[in-house]
């Protein structure tokens, strides 16, 4: 198996210099990798509209009439498995990548050992999405991408699954918080929400990506902010 990577930059230097360093990384992680680059946002839309399984963007900031930021918004409207990883000469954006669930951002000039660390954490979170839940629902099993489940909630003895599509099932939610992996909060008694769906936090609510809204119990906010951190 290899793994699809794209640059986009509009610095032919700044891409060379990060394509060279993807090699070094992928022949030190042992993995196959096939690189694209692109010089400008507008580039990689039109080749992406052909070629949609990227499993990791490298991208800048600062491009032309379409700048990162934008064209990392128009992938999450349909791509929420994607790595993005911000390159950038300034700090400025940094809560931009928070709405768009950028694993990271790195100042340029980019250093080696600092790309290398980034890559693997994104080699690890497409092998994340990769997994499956399988549930038995009695005269079936399910298999959901852990990956499409943006949160679940309990009523009485039933909990629902919500990814693609809404799965109730009779379970508790204790049980179904053990299948699932760290990506995954508890907020309360009643919830569980992928921390890699939210938009933003308040004390009283979490804001998913495609406008849910869950109702956050009180004394729950630090706990899901500290989790939020850790999973950058």
């Amino acid at each position: 198996m290899y793994y699809q990577i794209a640059i986009c930059d509009d610095s032919k230097i700044d891409t060379q210099y990060i394509t060279n360093f993807v090699k070094c990384w992928a022949q030190e992680a042992n993995i196959s990798v096939h690189i694209d680059a692109f010089p400008s946002a507008e580039a990689f839309l039109f080749h992406y509209e052909e070629k949609k399984d990227y499993d990791i963007l490298l991208l800048d900031v600062e491009m032309g009439a379409m700048n990162g930021v934008t064209l990392a918004k128009t992938l999450r409207k349909e791509n929420d498995t994607i790595q993005i990883v911000f390159l950038t000469g300034y700090s400025d954006y940094i809560s931009e990548g928070y709405e768009v669930a950028a694993l990271h951002y790195l100042l340029k000039p980019v250093q080696k050992e600092k790309l290398f660390s980034v890559l693997y954490r994104a080699l690890d979170k497409v092998k994340k999405n990769e997994k499956i839940l399988n549930l038995e629902t009695g005269s079936e099993i399910l298999r959901i991408p852990i990956y499409e489940i943006r949160y679940a909630d309990v009523t009485g003895n039933y909990v629902t699954i919500h990814a693609k599509k809404d799965y109730t099932l009779k379970m508790t939610l204790g049980k179904l918080e053990k299948l699932l992996d760290e990506r995954f909060y508890r907020a309360g008694r009643s919830v569980i929400v992928n921390i890699t769906n939210i938009s933003r936090v308040t004390k009283a609510e979490i804001k998913l990506r495609d406008g849910t809204v869950i109702a956050l119990p009180r004394g729950a906010y630090e706990g899901i902010n500290r989790a939020i951190i850790n999973m950058r």
